[in-house]
């Protein structure tokens, strides 16, 4: 899964990865970096917004009793 996630983010989870195996309790970004993070944030939030404004599912159910 890795692989299809944006740099930004693969470099964020890297950063949560070494920060928990050192036992750390705070996890700086710098500003190009934060940057770079919300940007691929919010492009991914507007992809999944506009993905579920354009797909539909409706499902159709007919039943009839038969000889009920």
């Amino acid at each position: 899964m890795d692989n299809n996630l944006p740099l930004q983010i693969k470099m964020f989870n890297d950063k949560v990865r070494a920060m928990n195996q050192a036992n750390s309790k705070i996890l700086t970004l710098n500003a190009q970096e934060a940057r770079g993070l919300h940007a691929e944030i919010y492009d991914l939030l507007a992809a999944i917004a506009s993905n579920s404004k354009s797909s539909t599912n409706t499902s159709t159910v007919s039943m009839d009793g038969g000889r009920f």
